[in-house]
Protein backbone atom coordinates (compact mmCIF):
# COMPACT_ATOMS: atom_id res chain seq x y z
CA UNK A 1 0.00 0.00 0.00
CA UNK A 2 2.80 2.53 0.60
CA UNK A 3 3.67 2.18 -3.08
CA UNK A 4 0.09 3.07 -4.06
CA UNK A 5 0.01 5.92 -1.57
CA UNK A 6 3.24 7.40 -2.92
CA UNK A 7 2.13 6.82 -6.51
CA UNK A 8 -0.94 8.90 -5.70
CA UNK A 9 0.99 11.64 -3.84
CA UNK A 10 3.82 11.95 -6.37
CA UNK A 11 1.98 11.51 -9.66
CA UNK A 12 -1.68 12.12 -8.86
CA UNK A 13 -1.34 15.40 -6.99
CA UNK A 14 0.41 17.49 -9.65
CA UNK A 15 -1.25 20.71 -8.45
CA UNK A 16 0.17 20.42 -4.92
CA UNK A 17 3.69 21.23 -3.78
CA UNK A 18 4.18 17.60 -2.73
CA UNK A 19 5.06 16.44 -6.21
CA UNK A 20 7.54 19.20 -7.05
CA UNK A 21 10.59 18.59 -4.84
CA UNK A 22 13.30 16.07 -5.65
CA UNK A 23 13.33 13.45 -8.36
CA UNK A 24 9.93 11.75 -8.28
CA UNK A 25 11.10 8.60 -10.00
CA UNK A 26 14.00 8.17 -7.61
CA UNK A 27 11.80 8.80 -4.58
CA UNK A 28 9.19 6.34 -5.83
CA UNK A 29 11.85 3.71 -6.56
CA UNK A 30 13.27 3.97 -3.04
CA UNK A 31 9.76 3.64 -1.58
CA UNK A 32 8.94 0.58 -3.71
CA UNK A 33 12.21 -1.14 -2.82
CA UNK A 34 12.04 -0.39 0.92
CA UNK A 35 8.33 -0.93 1.51
CA UNK A 36 7.51 -3.66 -1.03
CA UNK A 37 10.51 -5.50 -2.45
CA UNK A 38 12.57 -5.84 0.75
CA UNK A 39 9.60 -6.86 2.95
CA UNK A 40 8.53 -9.49 0.39
CA UNK A 41 12.10 -10.77 0.16
CA UNK A 42 12.27 -10.90 3.96
CA UNK A 43 9.00 -12.86 4.17
CA UNK A 44 10.31 -15.43 1.68
CA UNK A 45 13.60 -15.72 3.58
CA UNK A 46 11.68 -16.25 6.84
CA UNK A 47 9.65 -18.94 5.11
CA UNK A 48 12.72 -20.66 3.63
CA UNK A 49 14.41 -20.69 7.04
CA UNK A 50 11.16 -22.02 8.56
CA UNK A 51 10.81 -19.10 10.97
CA UNK A 52 7.24 -18.76 9.69
CA UNK A 53 5.20 -21.74 8.49
CA UNK A 54 3.72 -20.00 5.43
CA UNK A 55 4.11 -16.80 3.43
CA UNK A 56 0.41 -16.20 4.12
CA UNK A 57 1.21 -15.62 7.82
CA UNK A 58 -2.24 -16.79 8.88
CA UNK A 59 -1.70 -17.22 12.62
CA UNK A 60 -1.40 -14.07 14.71
CA UNK A 61 1.66 -15.34 16.59
CA UNK A 62 3.46 -15.85 13.27
CA UNK A 63 2.79 -12.24 12.27
CA UNK A 64 4.54 -10.49 15.16
CA UNK A 65 8.17 -11.10 14.15
CA UNK A 66 7.78 -10.25 10.43
CA UNK A 67 5.64 -7.21 11.20
CA UNK A 68 8.23 -6.02 13.73
CA UNK A 69 11.05 -6.35 11.20
CA UNK A 70 9.00 -4.55 8.55
CA UNK A 71 8.15 -1.79 11.07
CA UNK A 72 11.88 -1.28 11.68
CA UNK A 73 12.51 -1.14 7.94
CA UNK A 74 9.77 1.48 7.51
CA UNK A 75 11.17 3.49 10.42
CA UNK A 76 14.71 3.40 9.03
CA UNK A 77 13.42 4.49 5.61
CA UNK A 78 11.41 7.31 7.21
CA UNK A 79 14.39 8.45 9.23
CA UNK A 80 16.73 8.44 6.24
CA UNK A 81 14.25 10.49 4.20
CA UNK A 82 14.00 12.90 7.13
CA UNK A 83 17.77 13.23 7.63
CA UNK A 84 18.52 13.63 3.93
CA UNK A 85 15.81 16.32 3.57
CA UNK A 86 15.71 15.84 -0.20
CA UNK A 87 11.96 15.36 -0.37
CA UNK A 88 8.90 17.35 0.61
CA UNK A 89 8.05 17.13 4.33
CA UNK A 90 4.61 15.71 3.50
CA UNK A 91 6.27 12.64 1.99
CA UNK A 92 8.45 12.14 5.08
CA UNK A 93 5.37 12.67 7.25
CA UNK A 94 3.53 10.06 5.19
CA UNK A 95 6.26 7.51 5.80
CA UNK A 96 6.22 8.18 9.54
CA UNK A 97 2.42 7.89 9.67
CA UNK A 98 2.54 4.59 7.80
CA UNK A 99 5.23 3.40 10.20
CA UNK A 100 3.00 4.33 13.15
CA UNK A 101 0.12 2.37 11.55
CA UNK A 102 2.37 -0.66 11.17
CA UNK A 103 3.68 -0.42 14.74
CA UNK A 104 0.11 -0.14 16.06
CA UNK A 105 -0.94 -3.06 13.87
CA UNK A 106 1.93 -5.15 15.23
CA UNK A 107 1.08 -4.19 18.80
CA UNK A 108 -2.59 -5.04 18.35
CA UNK A 109 -1.62 -8.35 16.72
CA UNK A 110 -0.22 -9.53 20.05
CA UNK A 111 -3.83 -9.61 21.31
CA UNK A 112 -6.00 -9.68 18.21
CA UNK A 113 -5.45 -10.49 14.53
CA UNK A 114 -6.79 -7.60 12.47
CA UNK A 115 -6.48 -7.19 8.73
CA UNK A 116 -3.19 -5.62 7.62
CA UNK A 117 -4.61 -5.37 4.10
CA UNK A 118 -7.53 -3.28 5.32
CA UNK A 119 -5.25 -1.11 7.46
CA UNK A 120 -3.25 -0.26 4.36
CA UNK A 121 -6.11 0.34 1.95
CA UNK A 122 -8.09 2.40 4.48
CA UNK A 123 -4.98 4.53 5.03
CA UNK A 124 -4.92 5.18 1.29
CA UNK A 125 -8.63 6.01 1.37
CA UNK A 126 -8.12 8.45 4.25
CA UNK A 127 -5.22 10.19 2.48
CA UNK A 128 -7.16 10.56 -0.79
CA UNK A 129 -10.15 11.89 1.17
CA UNK A 130 -8.11 14.49 3.07
CA UNK A 131 -6.32 15.55 -0.11
CA UNK A 132 -9.66 16.01 -1.85
CA UNK A 133 -10.77 18.24 1.03
CA UNK A 134 -7.49 20.19 1.07
CA UNK A 135 -7.17 20.62 -2.70
CA UNK A 136 -10.75 21.06 -3.97
CA UNK A 137 -9.43 22.37 -7.30
CA UNK A 138 -8.03 18.90 -8.04
CA UNK A 139 -10.68 16.49 -9.26
CA UNK A 140 -10.16 13.48 -7.01
CA UNK A 141 -13.62 11.99 -7.43
CA UNK A 142 -12.46 9.11 -9.62
CA UNK A 143 -9.44 8.22 -7.46
CA UNK A 144 -11.73 8.35 -4.40
CA UNK A 145 -14.29 6.06 -6.05
CA UNK A 146 -11.48 3.76 -7.19
CA UNK A 147 -10.07 3.45 -3.66
CA UNK A 148 -13.54 2.79 -2.24
CA UNK A 149 -14.04 0.00 -4.79
CA UNK A 150 -10.54 -1.34 -4.03
CA UNK A 151 -11.37 -1.32 -0.30
CA UNK A 152 -14.55 -3.27 -0.90
CA UNK A 153 -12.78 -5.75 -3.18
CA UNK A 154 -10.00 -6.37 -0.65
CA UNK A 155 -12.46 -6.74 2.23
CA UNK A 156 -14.58 -9.15 0.18
CA UNK A 157 -11.53 -11.18 -0.83
CA UNK A 158 -10.28 -11.45 2.76
CA UNK A 159 -13.73 -12.62 3.87
CA UNK A 160 -14.11 -15.02 0.92
CA UNK A 161 -10.72 -16.59 1.70
CA UNK A 162 -11.71 -16.93 5.37
CA UNK A 163 -8.55 -15.01 6.25
CA UNK A 164 -10.47 -12.72 8.62
CA UNK A 165 -13.80 -12.29 10.32
CA UNK A 166 -15.90 -9.20 9.59
CA UNK A 167 -14.81 -7.73 12.93
CA UNK A 168 -11.12 -8.20 12.05
CA UNK A 169 -11.75 -6.53 8.68
CA UNK A 170 -13.49 -3.61 10.39
CA UNK A 171 -10.73 -3.34 13.03
CA UNK A 172 -8.04 -3.12 10.35
CA UNK A 173 -10.05 -0.60 8.37
CA UNK A 174 -10.68 1.53 11.44
CA UNK A 175 -7.02 1.54 12.48
CA UNK A 176 -5.69 2.69 9.11
CA UNK A 177 -8.44 5.20 8.45
CA UNK A 178 -8.40 6.89 11.87
CA UNK A 179 -4.61 7.16 12.09
CA UNK A 180 -4.13 8.43 8.52
CA UNK A 181 -7.17 10.71 8.38
CA UNK A 182 -6.45 12.40 11.71
CA UNK A 183 -2.72 12.76 10.97
CA UNK A 184 -3.18 14.20 7.49
CA UNK A 185 -6.07 16.41 8.53
CA UNK A 186 -3.93 17.85 11.31
CA UNK A 187 -0.97 18.34 8.96
CA UNK A 188 -2.88 20.00 6.15
CA UNK A 189 -5.52 21.99 8.03
CA UNK A 190 -3.75 23.34 11.13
Amino acid sequence: MPSLIFLFLLYGMQESSIATGGDKNQIFSVIVVNTLVLPLFMIFILRLTKVIPSVLIEDKKDRIFPFSIISMLYFITSYLFYVKAWVDFTLVFTLFVLTVCLILLTSITVFWKISAHMTGVSGLLAIVLVMSLRYPMVDLLYPLIGVIILSGAIASARLHLNAHSPLEIFGGFLLGFVVCFSSFYYLLFT
